[in-house]
C-alpha cells in the first residue's frame, strides 16, 4: 500500500504532466488555423481547450494500453512512477522552451521505461508490449504523411477549376471544423496516457483489484489537459504553423482533417500515438503534394531528430532522477 501523501503526489505529477502536455501540444490542433487566420489565437485556444476536454472523456482504451503493456501494474513502485513522470515532464519542458515539437507520448513511455530499468532492471520491461506500442508510434506518422498527400491531391483535383480566392475563403471557414476535429482527437488520445499512469498507481498501491480507470481519474485528466491547452504553446505553433511550408486554408484543412482521422482511429484501437508526429507528418504530406520543393525539409529533419531521441532521452532523465532520489529516500 502507498501512503496517502505518495498517492496525492503521484496524482499531482500525473495531472501536471497532462497540463504540460496540453500547452505543449496545443499547437497540434490549432497551428494551421491560426497561421491562415481562419481563427484568432483566442478563439482557437477556446475551441482546442473545449474539444480536448470532450475528447478526453470519450474512452479509456489508450489508458489500458499504457497501464498494462510496458510494465505489470502489480510490479510498479511509487519511485518508478515518480521518476517516470518527472523525466517526462523535464523533457516536455525542455523541448517546449526551445520550440521543438517533440512527442509527449514518447517522453512518457521513455520515462516509464527508464524508471522500471532503474528500479528492477531491463528484464522487467514488457518488451513485447513496448515494441507493439513503438510500432504504432512509427506507423501513425507514416500513415499521416501518405494520407495527407492523398487528401491534398484529391482536393486539388476536385477544385482544380475553382478560383484560388474562392477556395481559400471557403476552406478558411471549414478550418474551424477541422481544428475542432483535431482537438477532439488530440484529447481522445493524449489525456488517456496520464489516466493509465494514475490507474497503474492505484493497482500497484492495492487501491484497485483490477485495472479499470475510475471516473474521477478520467475527469481529472480531462480537466488538466483542457487547462493546459488554454494556456497555449506559441513557440511550437510558430514551427508547426509556418516553418514547415507556407500553409493556405485548403492545406490547413487537409492536414487537420487527415491527422484527426488517424489519431482518433488510433484512440479507438487503444494505440497511444504521438499527436505531434501525426500532425507534423500530415503537414509534410500536404506540403509535398502541393510542391515538394516548397517543404522546408531542414525543419522536418530537425523534428525527426527530436522524435528519434525523445524516448532514450526521457528514459535517461528518469534513470538519473531515480538515482538522485535514491540518495535521499
Amino acid at each position: 500500500m502507498f501512503s496517502l501523501t505518495i498517492i496525492l503526489f503521484i496524482v499531482f505529477l500525473a495531472l501536471s504532466f497532462d497540463f504540460i502536455n496540453g500547452f505543449h501540444d496545443t499547437a497540434n490542433a490549432i497551428a494551421t488555423s491560426v497561421s491562415t487566420k481562419a481563427l484568432s489565437p483566442r478563439a482557437a485556444i477556446m475551441i482546442a481547450a473545449s474539444l480536448n476536454f470532450i475528447g478526453a472523456l470519450s474512452g479509456t482504451a489508450v489508458a489500458t494500453t499504457i497501464g498494462k503493456s510496458i510494465v505489470a501494474p502489480e510490479n510498479v513502485t511509487a519511485l518508478v512512477l515518480i521518476t517516470a513522470l518527472i523525466g517526462a515532464i523535464f523533457w516536455n519542458l525542455f523541448t517546449w522552451y526551445y520550440g521543438i515539437p517533440s512527442s509527449s507520448s514518447h517522453a512518457l513511455i521513455g520515462g516509464l521505461i527508464g524508471g522500471v530499468i532503474a528500479e528492477f532492471g531491463i528484464s522487467h520491461v514488457i518488451w513485447n508490449g513496448f515494441f507493439k506500442i513503438l510500432t504504432g508510434l512509427i506507423l501513425a506518422p507514416i500513415v499521416g504523411l501518405v494520407a495527407g498527400s492523398v487528401v491534398m491531391t484529391l482536393l486539388f483535383w476536385i477544385f482544380r477549376k475553382a478560383s484560388p480566392a474562392k477556395i481559400n475563403n471557403n476552406f478558411r471557414k471549414l478550418q474551424v471544423l477541422s481544428a475542432s476535429m483535431a482537438s477532439f482527437a488530440h484529447g481522445s488520445n493524449d489525456a488517456q496516457k496520464s489516466m493509465g499512469i494514475i490507474t497503474i498507481m492505484l493497482v500497484g498501491g492495492g487501491l484497485l483489484s483490477e485495472f479499470q480507470v475510475p471516473f474521477w481519474v478520467i475527469v481529472s485528466c480531462a480537466l488538466a489537459m483542457a487547462a493546459g491547452t488554454a494556456i497555449g504553446g506559441w513557440r511550437i505553433i510558430r514551427t508547426m504553423g509556418g516553418k514547415i511550408f507556407r500553409i493556405e486554408p485548403i492545406n490547413g484543412f487537409a492536414a487537420d482533417f487527415t491527422s484527426s482521422l488517424v489519431i482518433y482511429a488510433a484512440s479507438l484501437l487503444g494505440a497511444p500515438v504521438s499527436t505531434t508526429h501525426v500532425v507534423s507528418s500530415s503537414i509534410m504530406g500536404v506540403g509535398a503534394a502541393k510542391r515538394m520543393r516548397g517543404v522546408r525539409w531542414n525543419i522536418a529533419r530537425q523534428i525527426l531528430i527530436a522524435w528519434l531521441i525523445t524516448i532514450p532521452s526521457a528514459a535517461l532523465a528518469a534513470i538519473l532522477i531515480y538515482n538522485l532520489l535514491s540518495l535521499f529516500l
